[in-house]
Parts: structure tokens; sequence; C-alpha cells
């Protein structure tokens, strides 16, 4: 029997997102869709790439990755945004949970897509009324779905359906936005083969060079190719890739991740690549806002951690990690977010640094181990902070050792530490995300020692 997989895509997520925020805050403001806009990392500074743009901006001419100059001399009149991962976070969130409604078995690949197996949900999808009575299943259920995120969380996506990932994924990419493809094995050769190679999913510019110089310019070509020639020239790996996946031959596993019961880990796969150009208006902004997420859930389940990495997938599909250990437990979201971020910058721009090696990622992610669970840590928020104020924070240490030990020394107020986490924990719980923010600025936790090592 045959399975019937969704990829689920957000249409420009970055900027629906960020349209859809502001006019929730104020209804009468302009939607971003519906002008010229993009995102940048740092929208006032004017400087640095693209990483989403409205239809608007693309039928100027502008594409996702250009560079702000080059856009603006296109489009003067550009609106910017800067971006927000925050509000995409939470976003993101709600849009994973619409899709848990229709089958346990969703697979978030990025932040903005996901699979979904509806083979065995067939049920929820009859009686769904004239709108989608034209439709067999597994169509009618692509198009309530999709209709259904659009009608609660006011952005759109794309769903391809067909029986396998690979499939599925490339049915997603046909024409957007807010749009239903299929692509089953009877639709290869006349929806896909015509496509030009670097279409494939998974086949990058290189890969693609490699095989126009060749003479193999389409889908089709590559799929009518012998397969040992394929494998002689790209590989062993990726030529059997390439071959499969232009066969419309992958995986229809669809396995919902399940939380490491070693760890605790949060990864974003965004829409476009950190380069040493965008390094500094992304990567660390991202590091801090995984690590408050990884934070919140140690928290939440009573847990700490003495050892804190992070990692990265880069361009060409290779995994690099660096983590460092330390002797004193924690859950503080500073202690882990700062950590994460220094971590990051000597994997990526260190002596032997990723940008070294490759042109960009674009995954990345902060891990917790070493656990520590049931540890009653966490201060209610409704005890006093008078008392903080008056002492002194130099009495104030995560290690009080004195005798040049190799556990961390700190250099903070750890109490007032947790009791913020305490107070923006509730209000999470309360309010949801992003009710209160943290102060980007605030500098409170000082390195004077450490262990480290590099991860696998």
């Amino acid at each position: 029997m045959s399975k019937y997989i969704l990829h689920v895509d957000v249409n420009s997520a970055f900027l629906s997102w960020t349209a859809v925020k502001e006019l929730e805050d104020n209804p009468e403001a302009v939607d971003l869709r519906t002008i010229p806009s993009g995102i940048a990392g740092d929208a006032n500074s004017r400087h640095g790439i693209l990483t989403a743009l409205s239809i608007p901006a693309k039928k100027c001419g502008i594409h996702t990755a250009e560079n702000l100059g080059s856009a603006l001399k296109k489009c003067p009149e550009l609106v910017l945004r800067s971006a927000d991962f925050r509000v995409y976070k939470a976003f993101s969130d709600q849009f994973i949970n619409i899709l848990k409604e229709f089958s346990p078995k969703v697979m978030q690949v990025s932040i903005d897509e996901a699979y979904v197996d509806i083979t065995n949900s067939k049920a929820l999808f009859e009686n769904l009324g004239e709108a989608y009575s034209k439709y067999e299943f597994p169509i009618n259920a692509a198009y309530y779905i999709k209709d259904t995120i659009k009608d609660r969380l006011k952005f759109t996506v794309n769903v391809g359906v067909s029986v396998n990932r690979i499939l599925a994924k490339m049915a997603s990419d046909f024409v957007k936005p807010d749009k239903v493809h299929t692509l089953f094995p009877s639709e290869i050769e006349e929806k896909m083969w015509k496509l030009d190679i670097g279409k494939l999913y998974g086949c990058g510019r290189q890969t693609a060079d490699k095989l126009k110089l060749l003479g193999v310019n389409t889908i089709g070509q590559a799929a009518k190719m012998d397969e040992k020639l394929l494998k002689q020239i790209l590989g062993e790996k990726q030529g059997e890739y390439i071959y499969n996946s232009a066969n419309g031959i992958g995986s229809d596993k669809v396995v919902a991740t399940e939380r490491d019961p070693k760890s605790y880990s949060n990864e974003i796969t965004l829409s476009f690549d950190i380069t040493r150009e965008n390094y500094d208006q992304f990567a660390l902004k991202i590091i801090s806002d995984i690590s408050e997420e990884v934070a919140y859930r140690l928290r939440n389940d009573n847990a700490t951690c003495n050892t804190v990495g992070v990692v990265v997938k880069t361009n060409n599909f290779k995994r690099k990690s660096k983590q460092i250990s330390f002797d004193n437990p924690t859950n503080i979201t500073k202690v882990i977010s700062s950590h994460a971020k220094e971590l990051m910058n000597e994997l990526m721009l260190g002596e032997n640094g990723v940008f070294k090696t490759s042109t960009g990622v674009r995954l990345i992610g902060v891990v917790c181990s070493g656990l520590n669970k049931n540890q009653e840590r966490q201060l209610s928020i409704f005890d006093t902070l008078e008392d903080d104020f008056k002492k002194n924070a130099s009495n104030k240490s995560l290690n009080s050792n004195k005798d040049n030990s190799k556990s961390i020394d700190y250099n903070y107020d750890s109490e007032k530490l947790e009791k913020l986490d305490a107070m923006l924990d509730l209000s999470r719980k309360k309010f949801g995300k992003g009710a209160i923010k943290r102060a980007g600025s605030l500098e409170i936790l000082k390195r004077k020692d450490r262990k480290d090592y590099d991860g696998e």
C-alpha cells in the first residue's frame, strides 16, 4: 500500500510572519506582502543581504541573498524590516501544531517546512463540505490543511502531495504561493523530468555544474544516465542520490522527532545561508533565541546541564560541532547563551573554522547535555527582589573554589538571573512567547576559565 506524504512549506516565511505580526499589532498597518518589501539582518544599517522578499519585490527583479545596495538601486521604494527570530519561532510553533492536528507523524525539517504522513488520516477528511468534495483523498486533505493554516494563522503555504518525501518536496516547489501540487510516480516524466537539473532537491550548484559540463541539463537526462557512471563522476553517495531522486525514488518514512533523553537541543534550518558576509547580522542572534528555547525546556523539566554545544550543517551537507563542559550544572539562559555564542565564534571564525573550508551554513543548533534531572533550583518570581539589589554581586558566583581547578568561575549574580528566568517563564506560560523580551545588550556573564573540546 502506498503512503501519502505531504510537504508543507510556508510561502516567504520571514516576510509573511513579519507582515502578520505587524497587522496583529496594528490592523491599520500596510500588509508588507502587498508592497515591495524585504527582510534583512539589520534593515536600519542599509547593509547586508536580503533573506526574504514579497512577490511585488521579486517582480522588481530583486532576489533573495542579493546585496541591499543592489536591491535598492532596482527598487528605491523597497520597504525593509529587520530579522526577528523570536517572532519566526513563535509562528513556526503554531504552524507545526496545526499539522499535528491531522497526523501524529509530522517531521519538521526547517523552521518553515515539514513532512506529514496522512496515510492513516483519511477519516479526518471526510464530509468536509462542498468546497472540498471535488477532490479525492489525499488531495482534499492537502487543500483543507492549506486553507486551515491560512484561516487561522493568516499566512499561506504550498503543499506538495506524493508517495515519498523527495516527490512531495519537489511538488511543493512548483508554482507559488498558496497552491497544492501533486507529483505522483505517474507524473514524474511530465512534471519533473523537463526541469533544469539544478531544480532537483539536493543537487547543489557544484553538482549541477559538473553534470551540465557533460550535457546533462535536465532532471530527465540525469534519470536516464547509467548509475555507475553517475557514481564515478559525483562520488558513490552523491551519484546514487542524484540517480534515485531523478527517478523519484526516495524514503517514505516520516518520523516525528522525539526528545533525546540524554540531551535537550534545538536546531533551525534557515531559508538562506549564513555566510561570512552576514554572520554578524544573524548568527549570534539565532544562537541567542535557540538557547532561550533550550534553557526554558530544561527549567520546565527541572533539569540542569553541565555541557553546552553548538552544531552547524554546511552548505555541502557536513555537520560540524563544538562543545564545552563545566563542573557546575546550570539551566540559566544567559549562561547557556553566552557559552553557545562563544563556541559559535570559535567554530565558524577560529583558526580552523568552518568558513575556512565552506562558504556558508544552513542549519544552526544548540545542544545541552550532561543532565541532572529533578533539580529544584527555579525560584518563584514572587520572592522579593529587594534583597538582590542590596547584595554585593561580587559575592555571587557559581563556583567559589579558589584552587584553580578546571571548573568554571563566573562573575555574575546567579540568583538574580534565576529570578529573571522565572519571571520570563511565567510570562511565557500565561501570555505566550515574546510577551516580555530580554535586553539584547545585557552582559552579565564573564568567562574566566573553562575546559573545551571539539565534538565529532
